[in-house]
């Protein structure tokens, strides 16, 4: 076993158990890409077993803290094990799960989503990559399925030197999985749709938002950066009589309103009441303003705009912006759903924002709540780079 040693004082984020490294720390040592290695303070204490990354400046992802644990292929069928028992205790209304969650599971850089019958599975770091054949087989065990996909296709592993990989792992056929949700019906192509397929940390904001509309009987809907239309159907649950969704995929789009279609249409539902826009989010509610458009509900879920913190000043201002127009298109007495993704905007911050921009746009509101992901992508004690997604629910005043 090769074993890496720790620049003096660098052991101290081990001992929190926080899982991450990074190049700078390491006084000495190398390994293979993947690698387990024997991470050890200055004065050669135990302090980890953790993956080694030549490319990444997270040079170890640590794997386990205690130093009588092998890392074997029994220690991740113990991981996967335990993970896929944590999300049958939990009370998810779909058989859309997210069963791996990386460093909160113990698992550094593995993310892996049930669809229905079909898992659809991101190794992201050198670490699992190396151990992937074992993964892969464990995850069909302990979920009693046959197929896996592959979407190993994020730009993060070019940061791991690692070549984009997509395709099945184990199975095969179509890559097209209908899930439920709330008594809901949504397609999911694991193969072309965003992250494994589809946003299941979304999954319990949509169930609040169909809740909202209906409490407060918002009849007129805008729904921007919708994707595949998730939100949309949300409102329509909810008794929204018009939904305009907007965003700049055509494909997206479609399958939104095959959404609307799946959920509504068998009713005799009226298609034109679903408006679907190909159209840059920011220009649209220009537009909408200038055109004196009014909504009682909107929802804001655009993409990550700051992947780290160094990019958190320019996103502020692009959050702040359209939450501002926002504001100004909703109806007095009207809701925002508001979110942001990015890891370099922390909750407070995003708060600061969305505050900012009311006061902007000349409004005062009601922060009525505050949302995160979905349970099955759980933060942890140790890990708090795991809250990602965060999310405000405001009431103009």
């Amino acid at each position: 076993m090769k074993t890496i040693t720790l620049r003096d004082g660098k052991e101290r984020s081990l001992q929190r158990r926080h899982p991450w490294v990074f190049e700078g720390s390491i006084a000495s040592g190398k390994a293979d890409p993947g690698e387990t290695v024997r991470v050890q303070s200055a004065d050669g204490k135990f302090a980890a077993w953790a993956s080694y990354s030549p490319s990444s400046m997270i040079r170890l992802r640590a794997w386990s803290f205690v130093e009588t644990e092998r890392i074997d292929a029994a220690f991740f069928e113990r991981r996967i094990n335990r993970a896929v028992a944590l999300r049958a205790r939990l009370a998810v209304a779909s058989d859309g799960v997210r069963l791996i969650h990386g460093e909160a599971d113990g698992l550094p850089g593995l993310i892996v989503d049930r669809y229905a019958d079909t898992l659809s599975a991101q190794f992201l770091s050198v670490g699992v990559e190396r151990w992937k054949e074992a993964i892969a087989d464990q995850l069909l065990r302990a979920t009693g399925l046959s197929r896996l996909y592959e979407r190993s296709d994020s730009n993060v592993r070019t940061l791991e030197g690692l070549e984009p990989k997509t395709g099945w792992l184990r199975g095969e056929g179509a890559t097209e999985v209908t899930i439920a949700e709330h008594g809901w019906r949504l397609n999911v192509d694991v193969a072309e749709g965003h992250k494994t397929g589809f946003y299941l940390d979304q999954r319990d904001s949509r169930k609040l938002f169909a809740d909202t509309v209906r409490h407060f009987g918002c009849k007129r809907v805008l729904n921007c950066y919708c994707y595949t239309g998730g939100f949309s159907v949300a409102a329509f649950a909810g008794g929204a009589q018009e939904v305009t969704s907007v965003d700049s995929s055509a494909p997206a789009l479609a399958r939104a309103n095959t959404h609307v279609a799946m959920n509504f249409g068998a009713e005799g539902f009226d298609m034109s009441r679903h408006t679907t826009l190909d159209a840059d989010v920011n220009k649209t509610l220009r537009t909408m303003l200038a055109q004196g458009r009014r909504f009682d509900a909107i929802v804001l879920d655009p993409p990550k705009f700051a992947p780290t913190a160094a990019h958190a000043e320019r996103a502020a201002r692009a959050y702040k912006d359209i939450n501002r127009l926002a504001f100004m298109l909703l109806e007095p007495g009207g809701v925002l759903f508001t979110f942001s993704c990015s890891g370099g905007i922390p909750f407070d911050l995003f708060h600061k924002i969305v505050a900012g921009a009311g006061l902007d746009a000349g409004i005062d509101g009601l922060f009525h709540a505050r949302l995160a992901a979905a349970p099955d992508h759980p933060m942890t004690v140790t890990f708090p780079e795991g809250e990602y997604l965060k999310g405000l629910v405001v009431i103009k005043q």
